[in-house]
């Protein structure tokens, strides 16, 4: 390991302790590297910068934004959530069980962990804390089953990850459905089982009447998801054209059918839009100049060779890579952390012969975990933020969740079929 490599990082893990923007942190221990290297002048840092952004992909970014914040105003989100409502009733663990339904079934409307917590949140946990749940473990389920926005499609990190390792997003996509339904799954059980041993209930009594009518109230949020993703899936249009088609969809839907939009509302969603993605777009410059200084340096490589040394098996690989980046989610934000590791991943998933979407999917789903892992837990910490309650509140509920989202990970690294099989790979 060479002298400015060790700078370069040293510099890095600094400026992260000392709590500097993530796209700071990579941005500037990049140019400190430079400074003290003859690997190349300055001004390679604003030609990486551009060369890293300089995607049509990447145009999905905002527009899954755009109609992820449409949706939510234009009225779809309260739909899901009366409908969710609807068919669990008053059972054990009702409300926790509606919250992560509608957390999925957001999901795959926004793409953002960050937005299904602040979307879902602010109509449900008003109605937990009346109805007797704890504020810290609604917290605690609300930031995991948020997190599932991370996973399912159509999921910007999965975009992100995409576009790094030059993967089909579409694949992505596909794949990324069954490890989604699972995870929900497995936080609904964990919930019913917390819920059931404090005696915590749902809202109002079943009616088929009720189902029906917030059913036909939901389709235009139900249809969606199956527009974007079939869509896809069926390759009548890209990524990026999916989330244009969204866009359009959630415009009209929110001023034709539910007239919930404004053209002053309409303006305030294009420029909150406009910060979310130049603060993912500046992190994604950024991380394109350190993730070339690292490759000058051969890290991959070295990354492989290491590994290699340790075991023949590519399970254990795989498990070996997925540790290290459980324990880097807990302090590092998800987008830094896949445009960091993936290109420095990818030799290593060719020499274990490990599909880049299959790896890939498993990412997300243990960046979806280190969301919700202090000190850093974005997922969490917007969930308690929305709560009115410290983050310290939610650790006593939150293992349980933590874990079952760890276990589905680990059924997936022993059953790869589950994804493989989905996807059209061996």
């Amino acid at each position: 390991m060479s002298l400015g490599l060790v700078i370069l990082l040293v510099s890095f893990v600094f400026l992260v302790l000392i709590d500097a923007p993530i796209a700071v942190a990579l941005g500037l221990s990049a140019v400190v590297y430079l400074l003290i290297s003859d690997l190349a002048p300055l001004m390679i840092v604003a030609q990486r910068m551009v060369a890293g952004i300089d995607s049509f992909t990447l145009l999905a970014i905002p527009l899954f934004l755009l109609a992820g914040t449409l949706m939510v105003q234009g009225g779809l989100a309260p739909r899901i959530v009366a409908f969710c409502a609807a068919i669990v009733g008053r059972g054990t663990g009702g409300l926790a069980i509606v919250m992560i339904a509608a957390c999925m079934m957001f999901g795959s409307l926004s793409g953002s962990g960050v937005a299904d917590v602040v979307a879902i949140g602010s109509m449900m946990l008003p109605a937990m804390k009346e109805r007797g749940y704890h504020p810290g473990f609604s917290s605690a389920a609300l930031g995991c089953a948020g997190s599932l926005g991370t996973v399912i499609p159509p999921s910007i990190v999965l975009i992100v990850y995409g576009t790094a390792t030059n993967t089909s997003i579409g694949q992505l996509f596909v794949g990324a459905i069954v490890p989604g339904v699972m995870l929900g799954l497995g936080l609904m059980i964990v919930a019913w089982w917390i819920s059931r041993k404090n005696g915590w209930k749902g809202g109002e009594a079943f009616s088929w009447p009720v189902l029906g009518r917030t059913f036909i109230e939901a389709i235009p949020a139900l249809i969606a998801p199956l527009i974007i993703v079939g869509g896809i899936r069926f390759g009548v249009f890209t990524p990026t054209e999916a989330a244009g088609i969204g866009v359009v969809y959630a415009l009209l839907t929110g001023t034709l059918l539910y007239r919930s939009l404004t053209l002053r509302g309409i303006a305030n969603l294009l420029r909150d839009t406009a910060e979310m993605t130049g603060s993912i777009l500046f992190v994604i410059a950024t991380a394109s100049v350190f993730g070339w200084i690292l490759a000058a340096e051969q890290v991959p490589q070295m990354a492989v060779n290491g590994i290699q040394a340790l075991t023949d098996n590519a399970t254990l690989a795989l498990l070996m890579i997925l540790l290290v980046v459980l324990v880097l989610g807990t302090f590092m934000e998800s987008l830094a952390i896949i445009l960091i590791l993936a290109p420095v991943f990818l030799p290593m998933l060719t020499a274990y012969d490990i599909n880049p979407v299959y790896f890939g999917i498993l990412l997300t789903i243990n960046l979806a975990i280190g969301a919700n892992t202090p000190p850093l837990g974005i997922d969490l910490m917007a969930a308690c933020r929305t709560a009115g309650i410290p983050m310290s509140a939610s650790f006593r509920y939150l293992l349980p969740f933590i874990g079952v989202m760890a276990l589905v990970m680990f059924l997936l690294v022993l059953f790869p079929q589950a994804i493989t099989s989905v996807i059209g790979a061996s």
